[in-house]
């Protein structure tokens, strides 16, 4: 049995059921939308080159600094104000220095700081060391000037005796120095090399973002410029700036560009006031005649410039394309929750109900209920039919429900075996047997307090206390189209044989088929053909009629089943 349902599953096709409406409104809001997303599809897949399959850059760089500079009588060159690489891809220019010469290891007088300023050998404690001092106490007080006491301490001596950046900055003119850079790439998918320095490069050129943007030879005031910094204000206590290199390539053949662009921003905080700028330490040392070492202190500040190199190439590929389109068209679809959003909200809005769009709302979304806690309704005495979807708490007849419109097509309008002139010559034949005329159940004081046609029988059953009216009036078992429709032995018959054309109508069970079809004939005819005729309850009168008219042999009844 798994087997077969596995074979059925393989062989079952499933597709989404659309609903067209012919409206103005909604086709220009679909048309709309849809040119809206086409135009970003198509823009994104030109501008952004969603065609293309795309690599990662591998990079290296160098740089070479020029530019020679004079303080007072000393000329600085490259190999003074440039200093080994502090990070990958960057260069250091010095801008600002302090310098204290001639220091050797010796005992002197600290730095007045807070720390070190004494009154008396009791301030100061042999072998202490402070994170701010220049060397290891001695536990002497003595004289660092006329007026100020500091400990002693053993260190470099003289220590150093400014804290504060020289301004204007020693080394301004620096901001005329100029920089090589060197940037060598590589694509490893596609096997591609190239470097940032031009075919036809010119070594007297000077980067401008206009004139010459190939260019890899930059001024540093001018990187600073385009950073938006002022060069003479970060030379006194330095900085760090970032030269940005973006490598955006397409190696398409009909389209093929692949040359760097180039950015410039400063990277530190320039608003922090504990530690601003960028500098640091370092010394030079030498031997006297004696042998003793000397040393002179440099405290430089300057401007890091850290080479960022970032960057992809692409190449058109099919499967890339077929992807991005395949993905696209899911947008597509904004369109349809657009328009049914419009459709849901609208229709629901107390103030914004019409006719036409609750017709719209009905046709394009359909209520599911659940068949366990509905029953239908029909009255001979109401053109419609009636939805219960409560548990009943009395009879079924005094129980309200909604009103809902029955299917058009009715058993009457449809079947073949109603009229005399569509009978079938083979199958029908005259009635041999006269119809079984049950017994009369005349109105009675005894009749239940539900019925009002005066032929329904006593039950206990909430869901079987049914009626055929609403109101006093006629028995519908006592029309003629009931007679013809429902109980008419040979309509009954043809229907079944219609279904099952060899079935034996001589066997001992025949009334218990006649009498379900009698059942579904009565659904038919008084609801019509819906998908829960299951759920349509059978009026007490009618449903004893046709147990009557085909009774089962035993006697003894199922009845109707609400679960």
């Amino acid at each position: 049995m798994a087997a077969c349902d596995f074979l059925k599953f393989l062989h079952r096709y499933d597709s989404s059921k659309v609903i067209h409406f012919h409206s103005l409104k909604y086709g220009c809001m679909k048309w709309i939308f849809h040119i809206f997303v086409g135009a970003y599809v198509g823009y994104t897949l030109i501008v952004d080159r969603r065609y293309q399959e795309k690599d990662n850059i591998i990079s290296s760089v160098h740089t070479k600094v020029k530019g020679v500079a004079q303080t007072g009588e000393r000329i600085w060159d490259t190999a003074e104000y440039t200093i080994p690489m502090q990070a990958i891809d960057s260069f250091f220019v010095i801008t600002n220095i302090i310098m204290t010469e001639n220091q050797l290891q010796r005992r002197c007088p600290e730095y007045p700081v807070a720390k070190a300023i004494c009154f008396s050998d009791k301030s100061c404690k042999k072998g202490s060391v402070d994170h701010q001092s220049n060397g290891i106490q001695t536990g002497r007080c003595v004289n660092y000037n006329a007026t100020v006491k500091t400990c002693e301490v053993v260190a470099w001596c003289p220590v150093e005796s400014k804290k504060t950046a020289p301004v204007p900055a020693v080394l301004k003119s620096s901001e005329d120095f100029t920089v090589l850079i060197k940037n060598n790439i590589h694509f490893p998918k596609f096997n591609y090399t190239t470097q940032n320095i031009p075919s036809n490069f010119n070594s007297s050129c000077t980067f401008n973002k206009i004139t010459s943007p190939l260019c890899p030879v930059f001024r540093l005031g001018d990187i600073l410029q385009a950073a938006n910094e002022n060069f003479s204000e970060v030379a006194v206590e330095g900085g760090i700036i970032g030269i940005e290199i973006n490598w955006d390539c397409s190696l398409d053949k009909w389209f093929y560009y692949c040359s760097p662009k180039y950015g410039f921003r400063r990277l530190d905080d320039k608003t922090t006031s504990k530690y601003p700028g960028f500098n640091f330490r370092f010394a030079k040392y030498y031997k006297l005649h004696n042998g003793e070492e000397q040393r002179t202190l440099l405290k430089v500040y300057g401007i890091r410039f850290d080479v960022l190199v970032f960057g992809t190439a692409g190449k058109f590929d099919v499967i890339e394309l077929v992807t991005y389109i395949g993905s696209m068209i899911s947008y597509f679809g904004l369109a349809v929750v657009v328009i049914d959003l419009y459709i849901s909200l609208y229709s629901c809005c107390s103030c914004c109900k019409s006719p036409v769009k609750e017709y719209h709302f009905r046709k394009k979304y359909e209520t599911v209920l659940n068949p366990r806690q509905v029953l239908y309704v029909s009255y001979v005495d109401e053109p419609h039919v009636t939805l219960i979807k409560k548990r009943l708490k009395t009879s079924l007849q005094h129980t309200t429900g909604d009103v809902v419109e029955s299917h058009p097509e009715k058993a009457s309008d449809a079947n073949c075996c109603t009229s005399n002139s569509d009978r079938d010559p083979v199958t029908e034949e005259p009635e041999m047997y006269p119809l079984q005329r049950p017994r009369q159940r005349a109105s009675s004081p005894d009749r239940p307090a539900w019925c009002c046609c005066g032929k329904c029988q006593l039950t206990e059953k909430y869901h079987e206390q049914l009626c055929c009216r609403r109101k006093e009036g006629k028995c519908i078992t006592t029309s003629p189209l009931f007679e013809r429709l429902v109980l008419s032995r040979n309509n009954l018959k043809n229907i079944l044989l219609y279904k099952e054309p060899f079935l034996d109508l001589n066997s001992k069970n025949v009334n218990d088929r006649l009498r379900h079809c009698a059942f579904k004939q009565y659904v038919r005819w008084r609801f019509g053909s819906f998908d829960l005729e299951n759920r349509a309850v059978i009026p007490s009168c009618c449903r004893w009629q046709i147990r009557d008219t085909y009774p089962k042999a035993d006697g003894k009844y199922t009845g109707f089943k609400t679960t």
